[in-house]
């Protein structure tokens, strides 16, 4: 057996989604702070990461994150977020299952009721707080980044969509982490039904694009967060108390999992709609029916702008533990999407 690269790793679902979390194999990744080092491997690690998550070693949904020493003094870890549309700011289910697989793996000191582990993101620190029995990791509570409207109630023209060649869209954009469109599906004129997941997809990258290129959103502290990579289409019947959905992503798959920096930014549009008040429970329900309970702790602002702290809640499992080989003769070194 040869091998010029190897990487150890375990893996998780986090109400459906995948997260492998990748322990070692990379070392340290050079920047001042967890965003200088999003920022680095974006241009120096690319390779790397679609050899994690694309085919043959990954599929066309998959998520992971990958662990490092933190750069700030009130962490324990530092974390950077991988999936096949490249390296997050943050990621709800991915720090959900890395609670649990440092818990479960023993690779930080477990209490019980509650261990606390805080996690040292490009988006900013977040804190999860696992709830934990007989050494198992029940639920994750995870306090999340600053979350914000950043515009209610837009049109956009998106060319391509509907019969006409080109549609009007109903839309709002927030922030919890990344940033997402928040689209009615009955605005597009779809159903809430997974038999018709390619129409809602196409839809999802073509408002993303439009999003893009005519009105790209931009984090205001956050260097290099400054596009839209997911949509979340809102089911009918929808409220500030329950609300299901179907979540687009770029290149082009959806959320298995309810989304937990897109459950953030669900909540901050509502408490910006004044419809969800603080500490009141809210339940995001995936496409694929597995939920997240979602609360706002309290107010506070980024770069002026009212924002939230949000909390989610979710479930975890360990799936596997291996080690990823690259043999220098293999013909898809970075692996590839299909």
């Amino acid at each position: 057996m040869r091998a010029s690269r190897l990487f150890s790793a375990v893996d998780s679902h986090t109400e459906g989604m995948p997260t492998r979390v990748i322990t070692g194999g990379i070392g340290v990744i050079l920047g001042a702070t967890m965003n200088e080092r999003r920022l680095y491997a974006i241009e120096h690690l690319d390779g790397v990461r679609r050899l994690l998550v694309n085919e043959p070693r990954g599929h066309a949904a998959m998520s992971g994150a990958i662990l490092q020493p933190p750069t700030r003094a009130d962490a324990d870890f530092g974390v950077l977020y991988i999936e096949v549309s490249g390296f997050l700011p943050m990621c709800g289910h991915g720090t959900i299952g890395v609670a649990t697989v440092l818990v479960e793996t023993g690779m930080v000191p477990v209490t019980e009721p509650v261990t606390e582990i805080r996690l040292d993101t490009p988006a900013g620190l977040v804190i999860a707080r696992v709830a934990v029995r007989d050494g198992h990791a029940d639920s994750v509570t995870i306090e999340n980044v600053p979350s914000y409207a950043e515009r209610l109630d837009r049109l956009i023209r998106v060319p391509g969509l509907g019969p006409g060649g080109e549609r009007e869209v109903p839309y709002s954009l927030a922030f919890g982490g990344n940033f997402y469109a928040m689209v009615d599906l009955d605005d597009v004129g779809l159903p809430f039904d997974r038999a018709r997941q390619h129409d809602i997809l196409d839809a999802g990258l073509k408002i993303m694009d439009a999003i893009n290129t005519q009105d790209a959103p931009r984090h205001p502290e956050i260097d290099g967060v400054d596009h839209c990579h997911h949509v979340e289409f809102i089911a009918r019947g929808s409220d500030a108390r329950h609300s299901r959905h179907a979540m687009a992503i770029h290149p082009g798959w959806f959320d298995r999992s309810p989304c937990g920096t897109g459950t953030s930014a669900r909540m901050a549009e509502l408490w910006a709609r004044g419809e969800l008040a603080l500490e009141t429970d809210f339940v995001n329900e995936s496409f694929i029916g597995s939920r997240f309970v979602g609360r706002l702790l309290r107010e506070t602002e980024v770069a002026g702008i009212p924002a939230v702290v949000p909390t989610i809640t979710g479930r975890a499992w360990i799936t596997g533990v291996g080690q990823y080989l690259l043999d220098p003769s293999d013909p898809f070194p970075e692996g590839f999407a299909f």
